[in-house]
């Protein structure tokens, strides 16, 4: 599965694509995100905020990320930046994401970050018959009879 770990990380972001996420120069906590992902790039992902929200100043950042049925985790490391590309903020454009503006794509306060990323941590739990049997027969359980972990470089 190593070669696939990458994929099995997108696979399941698009799947769900929501995310924590948080400057790395504040102590402010992490907050839930919806990710704008694109099929084509594995480097990059969009979120729609405000001009006035706790990540608009961009810089370094880190996502968080859990699928829904908690086998994918991964901590993803990147930069924060405004997209200024108004293709881009067309692009993925939706209802769920007009029913946050009041003046919709027009609105002074729609902001757009791109998220460049750097790399990241993942771990896909898909214990193995021996894990299983350990894990409910109290015996020692190593890491790597639980899954696999990764650390990728994007």
């Amino acid at each position: 599965m190593s070669k696939n770990i990458r994929k099995t990380m997108w696979d399941a972001m698009s799947d769900s694509p929501f995310l924590m996420v948080s400057l790395n120069n504040t102590l402010q906590h992490s907050e839930p995100m919806t990710a704008q992902l694109d099929k084509d790039a594995d480097s990059e992902f969009w979120f729609y905020t405000t001009k006035t929200n706790r990540i608009a100043e961009g810089g370094p950042a880190k996502a968080s990320f859990m699928s829904k049925d908690h086998k994918v985790f991964a901590s993803i490391r990147g930069t924060l930046v405004p997209e200024t590309d108004k293709a881009i903020v067309d692009k993925y454009w939706s209802n769920m994401a007009a029913s946050w503006y009041d003046e919709g794509r027009d609105d002074p306060s729609l902001l757009m970050m791109r998220f460049e990323l750097d790399d990241a941590e993942v771990w896909v739990s898909d214990p193995s018959i021996k894990g299983l049997y350990k894990l409910f027969t109290d015996g020692k359980v190593e890491p790597e009879m639980m899954g696999e972990h990764k650390k990728l470089g994007l």
